[in-house]
């Protein structure tokens, strides 16, 4: 299999281009009052962007029987797709500003395999209520819905999906098998860059930081990936793109060093996105999943 790395060290989750109005807010919220420039970051970073269901996942949105299912530990109502019928299930898990519906290919190669998919809008994705997230909530709502909809034979996660499968499974989720495609790693590093994006000053790094720790009561690194990863003790596929502009290859390889029974496949030229509709990517998920 290739295994081919670069020398990228950070990591990262897709962050839109920011508009200058939001940029010119920062800066001068952080002149003029720093600590509500960090409760600006922090609204922002906890705010994804709803982007219309593109036609070409129509069919999976149309076919897919739909259900919005309150989360009763968050208060929030997600929408449920439940793909195909079959006792064999498989859970799937969207990336930041997705949907439910985003890995509608590896969802379609699934059904053709025997297996029923049961993906979601995340809290404040697609047809999800509330307006802003985290990945705590991606987990929750994972946890919650193998519980309604489980069981689940494997879990697959695209992005901060990805990341979630891996505290999923960390913290209970019970599959035989994780595949994570394209998946951030530590979280430092995402608030880093984060905060680079919308230009503001690097200090406000551990102020976020601190901020989420008194919200949570934890330090927010513990749900980087490679720390969940060492809690995995089941057979996890790392997929990843040399090319992904939007998360660096290097973290595929940390996570896989951090798995007790990890595989991993280094793919060129599919981008960030583009790996989940590639057909030879597909086909070895699918020679993963029905291998014994």
């Amino acid at each position: 299999m290739d295994t081919k790395a670069n020398n990228i060290t950070t990591s990262s989750i897709t962050v839109p281009k920011i508009p200058a109005s939001i940029i010119a807010t920062g800066k001068i919220l952080q002149y003029l009052a720093p600590p509500l420039a960090v409760l600006y970051a922090i609204k922002l970073f906890r705010t994804p962007i709803r982007f219309k269901t593109p036609a070409r996942e129509n069919m999976m949105a149309d076919s897919a029987q739909k259900k919005l299912v309150m989360i009763p530990e968050l208060n929030k109502e997600v929408m449920v797709y439940s793909y195909g019928y079959s006792k064999r299930k498989i859970l799937l898990i969207h990336g930041w500003s997705g949907r439910g519906t985003q890995l509608f290919k590896i969802a379609d190669k699934l059904l053709e395999n025997g297996f029923m998919t049961i993906s979601f809008d995340a809290p404040a994705h697609g047809k999800s209520s509330g307006k802003t997230t985290m990945m705590n909530e991606f987990v929750k709502t994972a946890l919650f819905l193998e519980k309604e909809f489980g069981p689940f034979d494997i879990a697959i996660g695209h992005s901060l999906g990805g990341m979630t499968v891996l505290n999923s499974v960390k913290l209970g989720l019970n599959v035989k098998k994780a595949i994570v495609i394209g998946s951030g790693d530590v979280i430092t590093d995402i608030i880093k860059e984060f905060v680079a994006k919308i230009q503001l000053k690097l200090k406000l790094v551990n102020k976020i930081k601190q901020h989420f720790y008194r919200k949570f009561g934890e330090d927010i690194d513990n749900y980087s990936a490679y720390i969940a990863a060492k809690s995995v003790k089941i057979p996890t596929l790392v997929l990843h793109d040399t090319e992904d502009k939007d998360v660096p290859v290097s973290c595929a390889h940390h996570i896989r060093q951090n798995l007790e029974q990890g595989e991993i496949l280094i793919t060129n030229g599919l981008g960030h996105s583009r790996i989940l509709k590639d057909s030879k990517v597909i086909g070895r998920i699918i020679e993963f999943i029905n291998r014994k």
